[in-house]
Formats: C-alpha cells, structure tokens, sequence
C-alpha cells in the first residue's frame, strides 16, 4: 500500500496535535505537525534530505511566524506573514508538494489568494475527517478542491485579478527601457541613491526617472507603483553586488 506523507502546519498546538493523530489512525497515512512557518520548511528540508519528502502540507490560513528559510519567499523586511505567504513560499521551494489550506471561515477573496498563491484546496477546519481525507487523496490526483459555496465568489475574485493584472502589464509596457529598469530597483526596495549607485544614473536623473514612473502608472507613491507592479508580474532587480570596471 502507498503511503501518504502529510504534514499538518498550524500554531495551535491542540488542533494541530488532534488533526495529526486523527489522519495518523489511518493505514495509509504518515503525518507530522509543524507549529509554524520557519518549523515547516524545516520539516520540509530535512525530509527531502531523507529521501521521504512530504507529499501534502495542510496550512492553517492565519498561520503566524517568520519565514525565513533558504528557498523559501519571505515578505519584505522579513515580518510576520500568514499560512498563504507559506503555500507561495513552499510552491517556489518544493513544488512537488501539495498544499491544502486549512480555514475557519469561508472567504472568497481568500481562498482565491491560495489558489494563486499554489494551494491545491481549501477547507474549513470543522469539516469531517472523511471529507478532509478525500480533499488529501485528491489533490495528488491533480485536483482542486473547494467549497461549492464557494466556487461562484472565487471564478469571480479570480476574474478580477486577472483584470487587474492585465490592466497593470498594460501600463508597465508604457515605460520606457531605463524607466522599467528603475522600477525593478524599486520593487527591490532600493532608495534613489541606491538606484543611482545601481544604475549609474546621477540622483537627479533616477529623482525625474521615479516621477516618470509613478505618472505613467497613475499613482502618487513608492508603494502603490510597487504593488502595481507585482500585479503585472514585475520582479525586484538581482541585487548581486555589480563588479565596476
């Protein structure tokens, strides 16, 4: 018989404990609990180390703690980030792993985040065990599962993002090479005279490039032309040191 690796991810020490001892009394599963996001990736790690890599993670979607492991996505400036920041992160550094998120409420903006973020299903914490298993084996059939009442309020959020997405590549394509340049530097975190150094641009010169950038886009700031940018799929520049001839 196959097993099912699963590793349940949650900061409440009882649920965790109850939801992994109750998949545990299954003949075909294997589990262990992580109590938060860094506890995870290690789990996750040293697993794959072992040549036993997990085959689902199940996230509780408020999930607090720092992540803060190799491989994996942190939120800028390293803060606290939810179970949904954990799927991205997991998605990037072990793809081979499902994920399920674990919620106590329906919501379909957030289950749509999940979805994108690479989350394979979404399910209420209270729901049956049977339930909970059958959204495990299905999920490593390559399915999604969700809530049917859910179903109509994510097509719709996911629809909306993607609008939304599609309007922002429009406006990024409107900047010109050095001012798309810029912008990665910006969605990098770097200052105008960090830009400046990057690009060998004088301050003034990067001060009139950031103007331009913030007027093309249709925004007054750093952080909402960093967030429209993010929706179009723009990514922070390498920041590997540059060697000056």
């Amino acid at each position: 018989m196959a097993r099912i690796r699963v590793l349940v991810v949650d900061d409440h020490r009882i649920f965790a404990e109850s939801l992994a001892a109750a998949l545990a009394a299954e003949p075909d599963v294997d589990v262990a609990a992580a109590g938060s996001g860094p506890a995870a990736l290690r789990c996750l790690e040293r697993a794959a180390t072992e040549g036993r890599g997990y085959d689902v993670m199940l996230v509780d979607a408020e999930l607090g703690g720092v992540l803060g492991a190799a491989g994996a996505v942190p939120p800028q400036g390293g803060g606290p980030v939810d179970g949904i920041a954990l799927v991205a992160g997991v998605r990037e550094s072990r793809p081979a792993v499902r994920t399920v998120v674990l919620a106590e409420r329906d919501d379909p903006r957030r289950a749509a985040a999940a979805l994108q973020a690479g989350a394979s299903g979404w399910v209420a914490k209270d729901c049956s065990l049977q339930r909970l298993l059958t959204v495990i084996r299905g999920v490593l059939r390559g399915e999604t599962h969700l809530p049917p009442a859910l179903l109509t309020g994510v097509l719709r959020e996911l629809t909306a993002a993607r609008k939304h997405r599609t309007e922002s590549e429009l406006l990024v394509e409107s900047l010109t090479p050095r001012e798309r340049e810029v912008l990665c530097c910006m969605v990098a975190g770097l200052g105008r005279k960090a830009v400046a150094e990057r690009l060998y641009l004088s301050p003034h010169t990067v001060r009139t490039h950031m103007q331009n950038v913030l007027g093309k886009l249709g925004v007054h700031s750093t952080l909402a032309a960093v967030a429209l940018a993010r929706r179009a799929g723009v990514g922070p520049v390498d920041l590997t040191p540059l060697d000056r001839v």
